[in-house]
């Protein structure tokens, strides 16, 4: 077994000092922006010196480097000391540093991607370490590299469930690649956090999660030193460090006082702090980064394409949410950087079909929808992975938090949502995606996918994993017909015209089910002489509302109906309503569910809350019949 070498006095020394000079940064830096958490950067000081001048391995010209140890800063408003690190290891100039929360500045008050080596952006508390985990679940077991992954969090954080989901699908998988250390500074933003410094409660609920858990004095470079080498040596579960320290250390007067969170040193005061700081600062040695072990693989994840074309016949049906699986599969054949989550809903959302021919591939990420896109999030940085992760549409609500900071991450993720509406039947409302398209319509980053045939969802996955910013696709659980030919081709922002004719009153715009209900009102609407123009939008986002708004004015009325199986608020007839505004010559109609639904048969519900065929046909026949 291999013993550990403790550190000359000298470099102990240089990393006490380079923790002093983190600090400087920090102080200043907060003090010139007028805002900031000069103390949150403060207590964690000797870590930061000890993990980045010490402990990880990394390119410092080069941040992106896949063979790079990973690091995630958790604790986001404790950005400047980050940003000090990477002055000091040559990347930023220290110049930068003053800039901090200015305009145009990249120092921006909570790390963002922007920086080449931030990966995730942080700052909503609690996020971190699922991230993390998803960088080393994919370190370990699809590069099969020998970078490690680092978090720093905070005590206040750790109160966030979420952490806690992070802990748990990092100690089922054995990330003995995963360090976590929790900066345990006693302290919370408007009063001190639950545990305050009870670190040994802290360490038993860790061990009891699975984790080996170390305590330690956040603020010596020796012991962070040891215990961060004895973390590499731990085999088959991940480690947790809980370093007690002292929030504003170093800060005469300031040092564990209540009220100092998010507050800057006042000009006047700065100096005089500055000045004991550096008192004890003796630049006995220069630090410089390890070097990492470059064996992480080379990964193309570029134009994945299916592995076959969809092979359906004309007219048969299938559920969306099956055919999601079918392409699923096939893209695992077409790149081996194609990986699979789920929230343990598999036998529902048809990822199963990726597991069973891609097992290797494949994430349990089981009840915690939350943790499961923040690992998404994270296997997909550095461009290592290609990410899809299912579950019901309706429970992607839980984690809208995670899906607004992947956003803010500059994420590449998709995710799939099944048993999206009413239309589900049975199991009622608790189970009913009726909001997400309003989620989803809401990130700006992101591209809403509504496919209405098993044709047209193979190819929104396909298109989906060629596609920057988050994906979503949206599934249905009834089965519907197939409309499309095999060969049919799909573009994101571009319509399908459906039905066309001279005659046209209206227009009916459908998507999933509504849009096979909208074929079977027109196909009753023409055996009375009345004829309609129908068009399936394909994607809600980006809708292509040149294509509608053309059609429209081709109609007699120039009336859209637009008809969805989600609540009214901000699904399909808000888009329409918003893409039209300026044009007051076109008038929608919005047929959508209103109120809660509850348990019935599919057809039922579709009848009681008036998004069926008779309700589309009653809608064009009161709007002809108004316009005689």
């Amino acid at each position: 077994m291999a013993c550990y070498h403790r550190p000359d006095a000298n470099t102990l020394q240089a990393l006490k000092d380079m923790a002093n000079t983190l600090r400087i940064h920090s102080i200043t830096a907060t003090t010139e922006a007028g805002s900031g958490h000069p103390t949150s950067c403060c207590s964690a000081a000797e870590i930061m010196s000890v993990l980045f001048f010490h402990t990880m391995k990394y390119k410092a010209q080069d941040p992106k480097n896949p063979n790079n140890d990973r690091f995630v800063l958790s604790k986001g408003h404790a950005a400047p000391i980050l940003y000090a690190v990477w002055a000091e290891v040559g990347y930023l100039n220290v110049d930068q540093l003053l800039t901090l929360r200015k305009m145009g500045s990249i120092l921006e008050g909570h790390p963002v991607p922007k920086l080449a080596f931030v990966d995730v952006a942080t700052g909503s508390l609690g996020q971190g370490l699922g991230a993390a985990a998803g960088m080393a679940y994919t370190g370990k077991y699809f590069d099969k590299a020998s970078y490690r992954v680092y978090c720093l969090l905070g005590d206040g954080e750790s109160s966030e469930g979420s952490v806690w989901e992070a802990m748990q699908f990092a100690s089922f998988y054995k990330l003995d690649n995963l360090l976590a250390i929790i900066d345990v500074n006693r302290l919370g933003q408007s009063e001190p956090a639950p545990l305050q410094h009870k670190v040994e409660i802290y360490r038993k609920r860790c061990e009891a999660f699975g984790w080996n858990a170390e305590v330690v004095d956040g603020h010596s470079v020796d012991e962070l030193c040891k215990a961060f080498w004895q973390a590499s040596m731990v085999n088959g579960k991940p480690t947790a460090i809980l370093a007690k320290t002292i929030k504003g250390k170093g800060i005469e007067g300031v040092e564990d006082k209540e009220n100092w969170h998010g507050k800057p040193i006042p000009k006047d005061k700065v100096e005089e702090v500055i000045k004991a700081i550096k008192a004890g600062i003796q630049k006995s040695k220069k630090l410089t980064p390890r070097q990492p072990v470059e064996n992480a693989p080379t990964v193309n994840i570029e134009n994945i394409k299916l592995a076959s074309p969809p092979k359906y016949k004309h007219g048969e049906k299938v559920a969306t949410r099956k055919a999601y699986g079918v392409a699923l599969a096939k893209l695992g054949h077409s790149n081996d950087r194609v990986i699979a989550l789920d929230g343990d809903t598999k036998n529902s959302t048809f990822s199963d079909l990726f597991r069973k021919e891609h097992p290797n591939r494949y994430i349990e990420c089981f009840i915690a929808e939350q943790n499961m896109v923040s690992v998404a999030v994270g296997c997909c940085t550095r461009d290592r992975t290609v990410v899809f992760a299912s579950t019901f549409a309706t429970f992607f609500s839980r984690a809208f938090d995670q899906i607004r900071m992947a956003a803010i991450s500059e994420s590449n993720i998709n995710l799939a949502g099944s048993h999206c509406g009413i239309s589900i039947g049975e199991d009622g409302p608790s189970q009913m995606g009726l909001e997400d398209l309003a989620l989803f319509r809401s990130i700006p980053t992101a591209t809403v996918f509504y496919p209405s045939d098993a044709v047209s969802t193979e190819r929104a996955v396909e298109l989906a994993a060629n596609t920057k910013g988050i994906c979503f696709i949206r599934t249905s659980r009834p089965e519907n017909t197939i409309i499309y030919k095999n060969s049919e081709v799909f573009e994101i922002g571009k319509a399908k015209v459906l039905r066309k004719t001279d005659k046209d009153v209206v227009t009916i715009v459908g998507a999933g089910v509504t849009l096979h209900e909208a074929l079977a009102a027109a196909a009753q609407l023409a055996e009375e002489d009345v004829y309609v123009r129908v068009i399936d939008p394909f994607t809600i986002k980006p809708l292509d509302d040149k294509t509608i708004v053309c059609c429209t004015k081709g109609t007699k009325t120039k009336h859209i109906i637009t008809v969805e199986d989600h609540y009214y608020e901000g699904g399909l007839g808000e888009a329409m309503v918003a893409a039209v505004a300026l044009d007051p010559s076109i008038v929608v109609h919005r047929l959508a569910v209103s109120g809660v639904a509850y348990s019935a048969k599919s057809a039922e519900l579709l009848e009681k809350f008036e998004i069926d065929a008779t309700a589309i046909v009653k809608t064009v026949k009161d709007i002809i019949g108004n316009k005689e």
